[in-house]
């Protein structure tokens, strides 16, 4: 994958595909959920690519309901509203301030709509989620104890024309090949999904080591 964003102090800067700058603030560098991680990037540009437009130049996302989970500094999901997308990004209560922060920073690029919201993976979201047109998940393969709640979660709130998007770094050392196991073994109970060809992706912000599944509840 290229290097990246410029990264200035704690802001990190995404150029989209209009060439409009993105700014993210990022608190406590290191810590989950505050930096701009490398998967979200990945994301966020492969939503960009030509696969997302219509032969009008349209793109898909435009005029549909998205969520993003475990949104952190709420690139992702910031991107799809850019994209003309009705957004909600969610996180714990202790993110909600990153996240409104970069909502405001980023306000006069928004050609959908967007709003953060508290949500905590495994709890009732039924009537605080309605069901989405998409799901996008970034870099959120890392804790075994929240495996379950995700993917309840994600049970609860997606349909089977639900369009999941779920891309996380593949991670060698420790717990995480574990980790990662058991992610999948959780998952082909209610979802089905495919892998990305590289070759699909952006092509500069791409990698062997990062992942994109495209994932559908089963019927």
């Amino acid at each position: 994958m290229a290097a990246g964003a410029r990264q200035e102090g704690f802001q990190r800067e995404l150029e989209l595909k209009n060439g409009s700058v993105l700014r993210l603030e990022q608190r406590g560098l290191g810590d989950v959920g505050c930096v701009v991680w490398d998967a979200a990037l990945v994301l966020a540009k492969f939503l960009q690519t030509e696969d997302f437009y219509d032969p009008r130049s349209q793109h898909v996302l435009r005029g549909c309901s998205v969520l993003e989970l475990g949104a952190g500094t709420g690139a992702v999901g910031l991107v799809a509203a850019t994209l003309g997308a009705h957004v909600t990004i969610t996180d714990l209560e202790d993110l909600q301030d990153l996240l409104h922060v970069n909502i405001e920073k980023n306000k006069h690029l928004i050609s959908g709509s967007i709003q953060a919201k508290v949500l905590k993976w495994g709890e009732d979201v039924s009537d605080s989620c309605p069901t989405p047109d998409y799901i996008l998940i970034a870099d959120c393969i890392y804790y075994e104890e929240s495996l379950e709640p995700l993917l309840k979660t994600l049970k609860e709130v997606a349909s089977p024309n639900t369009i999941i998007l779920c891309c996380f770094e593949k991670r060698t050392m420790g717990k995480n090949p574990a980790i990662e196991r058991k992610f999948f073994e959780l998952l082909q109970v209610d979802f089905e999904w495919e892998a990305v060809p590289l070759d699909k992706q952006d092509e500069e912000y791409r990698s062997e080591d990062i992942h994109i599944l495209c994932i559908h509840k089963k019927v």
